[in-house]
């Protein structure tokens, strides 16, 4: 990716309708897009997929970024998003078209991905959270997953930090049985 620097200032430029400024963003941003969106979901396929609706929402939306912030957190914010989203969408083809596996070509689970496993169920444990807290969501996405230091957190969700901690820890203790029970 370019530094970060030059990414701050093309999407300044992009955002004011510059599109050469838009178009160098999104190919330098492309490679550390698909490698945040990776961290989320474990299939290549649905990384790269949500990597191109991340630059597509990137694209649609640079316009909203004012640069309050660092560029680098509103592009987090629009990953995490986007990741979650497919998340949801695949969750949800999943359940309307159940497919039927043959006994040849089911999983063994010496050979699956212990990253891999973890990623899907950080991912339930993320929609149940939403759900059952939706208030918690951002602080841990954000600090544990994105892994922003806690003060641009706590701008990015617009609460002071102490309130951000107290989420913060609070969202830990509700997800930690959730990744242990599988």
């Amino acid at each position: 990716m370019q530094d970060e620097a030059t990414a701050e200032e093309l999407a300044r430029l992009a955002a004011t309708g510059d599109r050469a400024a838009l178009e160098r963003l999104l190919a330098g941003l492309r490679p550390e897009v698909l490698r945040r969106c990776g961290r989320f979901l474990p299939c290549r396929e649905d990384a790269e997929e949500a990597a191109q609706d991340v630059l597509l929402q990137v694209a649609r939306h640079i316009a909203a970024f004012e640069g309050r912030s660092r560029f680098s957190t509103w592009l987090y914010t629009v990953v995490a998003n986007c990741c979650r989203q497919k998340y949801r969408e695949l969750k949800r083809r999943a359940a309307e078209q159940p497919v039927a596996v043959e006994p040849a070509e089911r999983v063994d689970p010496r050979t699956t991905s212990v990253i891999a496993g973890s990623r899907v169920d950080l991912l339930e444990a993320l929609d149940r959270l939403e759900r059952e807290h939706p208030h918690l969501v951002a602080p841990l996405v954000y600090r544990d997953i994105c892994q922003l230091e806690y003060a641009e957190v706590a701008e990015r969700v617009g609460i002071p930090l102490g309130t951000l901690k107290s989420r913060l820890h609070e969202a830990r203790k509700q997800v930690r049985p959730w990744l242990r029970g599988y």
